[in-house]
């Protein structure tokens, strides 16, 4: 888990471009909630340094418990975390700092979101709740280093980047490796960190960079082809009355099941297929309880990306644990789901008032995905 850093941005920023996009996609709403890296650690804390120097500080986390009780009295636990940076190594930080956790999210069938025709996602965007459901997905649009233009965002927790290899060169701020896209030598490292500015780095030889563009096309097709896992127990009668009760309490409404790429002919691998994300790679308002109260872009400090479900079920095979959401704290997935609010309050009263043997079955469907 890693911290972003930020503070409200200028109210002068410039948004004409982006705009001119917005007007373009029929989605005229300018994105005003805007940030700022923060003038000391910059955008990201690093609680890590090499020898020679110190970290940015130290994240401290306290869960504070808070019980659900399910309509059939079952007791469920839920863990609300709160965030701080203590032993700032570089003095103070800001009065303004904003704060928000990041856990890493899975990097399975990123060539293949990549390769969902924005149109399409686009289409399932209703911000002023037209139809009158209640959901009310955005698009996210950010500003593309790679091709100097707006862009449909897709990739991140709040949709930040538009691309994978975008996505890919990010590793700039995580562990300061300048490349093509991203060209700072000291990283993440800000103007009043002398130490860190003026230290040795990579750049300077052959490859200009600390990674080339060659080695960011390799890491980009890295990222690009990672596979999606086969199903497990799809066919079961347990996963497939799971299956009713994932579209029968709405869940289906963000977590839009499937998709079919566009047709790319020098990318064969991701070329017009049939894909099952379960998500519609939108904005949604998450409710209170998931506010990290912290804008990126379009965002609101409500609002979270859909994120994909495919390969949900083996988090624990994969990474050892269960650990859900943008910052982890859900260590089941009806945890995961009684932390939902917002657009989402619907679907959450409504699996609340499950019977357990449909309840059961929804997270052996999850799990099966």
């Amino acid at each position: 888990m890693f911290l972003r850093l930020s503070g409200p941005a200028p109210d002068s920023a410039d948004m004409t471009e982006i705009e001119t996009y917005l007007t373009a996609l029929d989605a005229t709403e300018a994105p005003t909630a805007r940030t700022r890296p923060d003038p000391m650690p910059g955008g990201q804390l690093q609680d890590f340094a090499v020898p020679g120097h110190a970290a940015e500080g130290r994240m401290q986390i306290t869960y504070t418990d808070g019980p659900v009780t399910l309509s059939d009295g079952t007791l469920v636990t839920l863990r609300r975390p709160e965030y701080a940076v203590v032993n700032a190594g570089y003095g103070p930080l800001s009065n303004d700092l904003q704060i928000s956790p990041r856990i890493a999210p899975p990097m399975i069938g990123l060539g293949q979101l990549e390769a969902i025709p924005a149109a399409d996602i686009l289409a399932g965007a209703d911000p002023e709740d037209a139809d009158g459901d209640g959901i009310s997905g955005r698009a996210q649009v950010v500003w593309s280093a790679e091709f100097q233009r707006p862009m449909l965002g897709r990739f991140g927790w709040k949709a930040g980047n538009p691309t994978v290899r975008e996505q890919s060169a990010s590793f700039a701020g995580d562990i300061g490796i300048s490349n093509p896209l991203f060209t700072n030598a000291a990283g993440d490292c800000t103007a009043r960190q002398d130490a860190c500015t003026n230290a040795p780095h990579g750049d300077g030889d052959a490859r200009g960079f600390e990674i080339d563009a060659e080695g960011l096309d390799l890491v980009t097709f890295y990222s690009r082809n990672l596979a999606v896992p086969a199903r497990r127990d799809a066919d079961t009668p347990e996963v497939l009355r799971g299956k009713q009760v994932f579209h029968a309490t709405g869940c289906a409404a963000c977590h839009r099941p499937k998709f079919v790429t566009d047709r790319l002919p020098d990318q064969p691998e991701q070329s017009f297929q049939l894909i099952w994300p379960h998500s519609d790679l939108l904005l949604h308002d998450m409710g209170e309880g998931l506010a990290d109260n912290r804008p990126e872009l379009r965002t609101t400090g409500r609002e979270w990306r859909t994120a994909p479900l495919w390969g949900i079920g083996l988090t624990k095979q994969v990474g050892g644990v269960e650990n859900y959401l943008h910052d982890g704290r859900a260590r089941t997935l009806l945890e995961a789901i009684l932390w939902h609010g917002g657009e989402a309050a619907n679907a959450r009263q409504s699996v609340i008032d499950l019977a357990a043997q449909d309840r059961d079955a929804l997270i052996r469907y999850l799990e099966s995905l």
